[in-house]
């Protein structure tokens, strides 16, 4: 696995729009601050052309526009680390004018956002053996103050923490909108993880009792990795096959999926063999947070497809469209410890 050079002192930071960009509030407000923040700690900033641009479909601009843009940044040599500007619907379309074959073959940079941009954390890995960071988008960073989340993505991109625990709240009912853009995260709900694992016979039940998990990241938004899945871009057998050794820890979280989306997908993933080699999950706090139908909630929906595998799964952890989010390293080895609702991550860039 190829782990990137981390953001220097005084280094370059690229903002690109492979998803959205930041035209609409509170998304520009945010960016704008955030940008002029990295700017008064002593980087240089680099923004795409596609960042205020509002002229594709589900995308910022034309699926070429965005894909040019990915091509120009992750290769050019005055750019340290590339940021995200946002999720949104369709950047599966810009794939086909990726190059990814000049990206494996160029210097790698650390990359990060999250939803959208799973076509990226998950293809970076994949594709070009390449990590890259399951994090906050750009605008995040605006917000005024930052939250502890914020200070660990960026401890992780200038490489000072490799370390990090989760966070005590989190946010059900967010307050920052248009008029208030860089208001921080509304913290109105209380952690609490909950843990299945396998009984002496194999069988998984809930348990509170500490557990350790080692292995190699991989996962993201279920949304986007259930249309990826099966493609030409889906070369999970390849990777599986490149670390035989590793068992593989899957990350998923979902943004528009109701619970019965969220089933399909996991059986669609099962069917394509991406789980020969599991050796645990984790499960982020879905958008959708407890909207059963029809009696089939969150947590069934997932036991249902993932308990044959009789690995550990944790859910409602730290990441995803709930905020805050720990930084999760797709394609990176890890050490996940859970004790109570403490969440421990710990990376391994060797």
């Amino acid at each position: 696995m190829r782990y990137p050079h981390f953001l220097p002192e005084n280094g370059s930071i690229g903002f690109i729009a492979p998803s959205f960009g930041a035209v609409t509030e509170p998304y520009r407000s945010a960016f704008l601050n955030a940008r002029a923040k990295f700017e008064t700690m002593g980087y240089r900033c680099v923004t795409g052309p596609n960042a205020f641009v509002q002229e594709g479909v589900g995308i910022s601009n034309t699926p070429e526009a965005c894909a040019a843009e990915v091509n120009d940044f992750f290769t050019r040599k005055d750019i340290d680390i590339l940021m995200s500007l946002g999720g949104g619907e369709l950047m599966c379309t810009i794939l086909d004018a990726v190059d990814f074959p000049a990206i494996a073959a160029a210097s790698p940079k650390w990359f990060m956002g999250f939803s959208d941009n799973t076509n990226l954390t998950f293809l970076l890995p994949t594709l070009c053996d390449t990590a890259a960071i399951y994090g906050p988008n750009a605008p995040a960073f605006g917000m005024e103050p930052w939250h502890s989340a914020l200070f660990d993505a960026f401890g992780l991109l200038t490489g000072k923490r490799k370390a990090f625990d989760n966070y005590p709240r989190w946010q059900y009912t967010a307050l920052r909108d248009e008029e208030h853009p860089l208001l921080p995260y509304h913290l109105d709900r209380e952690t609490k993880l909950r843990c299945f694992c396998p009984d002496s016979h194999g069988d998984l039940r809930e348990t509170e009792a500490p557990l350790t998990l080692r292995g190699r990241l991989l996962g993201g938004c279920l949304d986007i990795l259930g249309g990826l899945a099966g493609t030409s871009f889906d070369r999970v057998e390849e990777f599986l096959e490149r670390y035989p050794d590793e068992p593989i820890l899957w990350f998923f979280e979902s943004c528009d999926l109701n619970v019965f989306d969220m089933e399909r997908v996991l059986w669609r993933l099962a069917h394509c063999g991406w789980f020969s080699r599991v050796g645990g999950f984790l499960i982020g706090r879905p958008l959708h947070f407890d909207e059963p139908l029809f009696g089939l909630d969150q947590y069934a929906a997932v036991l249902h497809r993932l308990e044959k595998y009789r690995v550990p799964i944790i859910m409602d952890a730290d990441f995803g469209h709930l905020p805050p989010a720990l930084p999760l390293v797709s394609g990176a080895l890890a050490t996940v410890a859970r004790s109570g609702n403490t969440l421990r991550l710990s990376y391994d860039f060797h």
